[in-house]
């Protein structure tokens, strides 16, 4: 018999008890002997049963509220996309009881994400999805989540000393690491790469770190691994260079970029943009007519897609935020009412996209 074609009346016609002690042994209520107790579970093992945890969730009156964290997605295009996400998983979910409250933070505003994370622990929720792009702010949060035993979810941003129910996202530093690489390939001339930071609090950003990070541990590893490098290509006169530039309304984003652009200045040859602004670089580039400067970011923003046909951009890393914001939810759902073990670590792919294979992600 297949285990999942196994009922509780086959248990108790093996077992030779009634459905209702069967039951009463399934759920631990009510009084059975412990020898029936026993022989039930011995049946239960040998016929492989599985409890129907959906049948069983839906039939129960246990609601569950959720807490997502997410920067406000009204106010920077990026995080529509975990939104949709979070949106689906909750629409899916609501049959079993769960509901969801947001608390959106200004990404710009560390007081923002500290009233907001402050509201969503008054709340006492049963989870808490987070993007903790605030590292320091975050931890105390941290701790007092672990004290008060609400499970957490990150999502967008990994932080390695944390112990969070589960991780949803890619690799930082790989994704950094297969940038270096994509704004290096095909470059037969030795010159500057560039890793320009767009209003970013750098310090206190985890995953803009972590890519930095990879970014140039690819070009290191360009010197010692003569393989990796193009025929006849000097190792040591590569440059890697980082720039945090401002928010792009402020004069001063206009002068950096002239400035690096010039090519009396620089030899660049390779732009990598650390998070989903490339498109803030791209008319820069049109306006000089660099196509020579390999341009690389993240993310199937609709500004990025635009210059990405127009050849502006040459390589976008997906991040998969929709997916992000959808499998957060379910990690907490998993362990809430499904009662399944839940990954630490659940990184997705690290997806590149070009004009040839754009149509396929969209």
């Amino acid at each position: 018999m297949k285990k999942n074609a196994v009922r509780i009346k086959d248990i108790a016609a093996k077992a030779n008890v009634s459905v209702g002690t069967v039951d009463r042994v399934l759920h631990n209520r009510g009084r059975v002997a412990e020898d029936v107790r026993q022989k039930v579970l011995s049946m239960m093992k040998e016929m492989e049963y599985e409890p129907n945890m959906i049948a069983r969730t839906l039939g129960s009156n246990r609601t569950y509220q959720l807490a997502v964290l997410q920067p406000d997605h009204t106010l920077d295009p990026y995080w529509q996309a975990p939104w949709n996400g979070i949106e689906k998983a909750a629409r899916e979910l609501k049959q079993y009881g769960l509901s969801i409250v947001v608390y959106p933070y200004n990404l710009t505003e560390v007081e923002s994400f500290r009233e907001q994370a402050e509201a969503a622990t008054r709340a006492t929720p049963d989870g808490i999805l987070i993007a903790p792009l605030f590292y320091r702010e975050s931890l105390a949060f941290f701790e007092q989540w672990q004290q008060q035993g609400i499970p957490y979810v990150l999502f967008n941003t990994y932080i390695a000393e944390l112990q969070p129910l589960s991780y949803v996202g890619q690799d930082s530093y790989q994704s950094g690491f297969l940038a270096g690489k994509l704004v290096h390939i095909g470059q037969t001339q030795p010159g500057t790469f560039l890793i320009a930071h767009i209003a970013e609090d750098i310090a206190n950003s985890a995953h803009i770190t972590q890519k930095e990070r990879g970014f140039r541990d690819y070009f290191a590893q360009l010197a010692t691994t003569p393989e990796l490098a193009a025929p006849d290509q000097p190792k040591s006169q590569h440059t890697v260079l980082s720039v945090d530039l401002p928010h792009p309304a402020d004069p001063s984003f206009a002068r950096l970029l002239n400035r690096l652009l010039d090519e009396e200045q620089t030899q660049l040859k390779g732009i990598f943009v650390s998070t989903s602004k490339a498109y803030e670089i791209a008319p820069y580039l049109q306006a000089y007519r660099r196509e020579d400067i390999r341009l690389v970011g993240y993310d199937l923003l609709e500004k990025n897609i635009h210059f990405l046909n127009e050849g502006v951009i040459d390589f976008l890393i997906n991040q998969n935020p929709k997916k992000q914001g959808y499998r957060g939810i379910y990690a907490l759902a998993d362990l809430l009412i499904f009662k399944k073990e839940v990954l630490r670590l659940r990184y997705l792919p690290l997806d590149i996209i070009t004009r040839e294979n754009l149509e396929y992600y969209l």
